[in-house]
């Protein structure tokens, strides 16, 4: 009995002495698995890029409230524990979180009145494009901000709270360092990042209290848990974005999120996959049918070199594998080309569109992962194509070569 090594041989020596049979094959296979390649690669780089970019912008995952409410330390522990949240930390309100900033260079004081916002470690805004306060006596400005006051990262203002008791004006100022500056449209708003301590002791001095920790005059707060209006929020991904609106929109809570444009990346993706599933079954299909036909139609002509071979010592479970390695290699050599189209499609697109795209985004992209699927998948479909005529193969009886000679 011969070996399979042997039949593996005989069975490629004869796929490409057929060379031209072997090439239609070949590139016939290439032809639909290249424009699937591509297709699939348009709607991975796209979708892809639209959500790296919403994911590399934290303002997309932002909750914010819409109106006042009543928040406890409670609320705030239990959001906290949220695997969803990436950060939450109370706000004041609005009303008491202003400051007005001085500094005084080249002979004149420039002053601007800021937004408060509290801040602290984990806060994915300051965490991306600057820093976060290290102590209370440190500030993080917007861009606008540093502009007007005339300030960069590491030099030192003047913070000033001020408040009327009994129709008497009163005021403190505390020096302040600037531990970073936003980047140009990071924050639309003149504002400066601050700790919740300093917030929650300017808000206190504005309601006539004092402040030991900064040394302000006044009675001090009394004591009771401290209600919050407000928050910030920020959800761990965008995916979790959706889950938390829903969660604080069941307790009846209003909040504004950027989750439309999420939803519509994500309609995007369910539509193209939709697409290229329906596009990936009609050709599946007639790639079937195609390779199935070529290569029942090889064995029925060789119908009596098949059955020489059987009269020869070769069993029939050896010769099943002739039609089978030669379909593997149609496989082999078809996803090799297909890929090489594809490289070279994906490499056109991406030069095309690249004014528009940032360092490392892509129109088109696939992954090795996404290539090795495809050929596993290719290789799994030319040996269900093989078979049928790896069936017909088993019936044929040497006797009936014997009669043919």
């Amino acid at each position: 009995m011969h070996g399979l090594k042997t039949i593996i041989g005989l069975s490629l020596r004869d796929y490409f002495h057929e060379r031209l049979l072997s090439a239609c094959a070949v590139m016939g296979l290439a032809a639909i698995l290249a424009p699937l390649l591509i297709l699939f690669g348009v709607k991975s780089g796209i979708i892809n890029t639209m959500v790296d970019r919403l994911v590399r912008d934290p303002r997309n995952l932002e909750i914010s409230p819409i109106g006042s409410g009543h928040y406890g330390q409670k609320w705030f522990a239990e959001m906290a524990a949220l695997p969803e949240v990436a950060f939450v930390i109370p706000r004041t309100r609005s009303i008491a979180s202003s400051m007005i900033l001085s500094r005084r260079s080249g002979g004149r004081t420039r002053t601007l009145a800021v937004d408060l916002i509290p801040t602290g470690e984990g806060d994915p805004l300051l965490e991306k494009w600057g820093r976060v306060p290290a102590d209370n006596h440190q500030v993080v400005l917007s861009a606008s901000a540093a502009r007007k006051i005339g300030v960069k990262a590491g030099d030192t203002i003047t913070g000033r709270v001020g408040r009327a008791v009994n129709g008497v004006k009163q005021q403190v100022t505390l020096p302040l360092a600037v531990a970073a500056v936003l980047p140009e449209g990071t924050f639309s708003r003149d504002a400066a990042f601050i700790r919740l301590a300093l917030l929650e002791a300017t808000e206190d001095y504005r309601d006539g209290f004092g402040s030991a920790l900064f040394g302000w005059p006044g009675p001090p707060r009394p004591a009771g848990a401290r209600q919050y209006p407000g928050f910030r929020l920020y959800a761990r991904s965008i995916y979790d974005l959706i889950t938390l609106r829903d969660r604080l929109q069941a307790e009846g809570l209003e909040v504004y999120t950027r989750a439309e444009q999420i939803e519509v990346v994500q309609r995007l993706d369910r539509s193209f996959s939709l697409i290229f599933r329906l596009i990936a079954l009609v050709a599946v299909c007639g790639y079937l049918a195609s390779m199935a036909s070529n290569v029942l139609a090889g064995v029925n002509r060789k119908r009596r070199h098949l059955g020489v071979i059987r009269l020869i010592g070769f069993s029939t479970a050896s010769i099943v594998w002739f039609p089978v390695v030669q379909s593997v290699a149609t496989s082999v050599l078809g996803t090799a080309l297909a890929a090489g189209l594809y490289g070279a499609s994906a490499l056109i697109i991406n030069r095309l569109f690249a004014r528009y795209l940032a360092v490392g985004e892509y129109v088109c992209r696939l992954s090795l992962l996404h290539l090795a699927a495809a050929f596993a998948v290719t290789l799994a479909l030319g040996v269900i194509a093989a078979s049928l005529a790896a069936y017909r193969v088993t019936r044929i009886e040497p006797s009936t070569v014997i009669r043919d000679v």
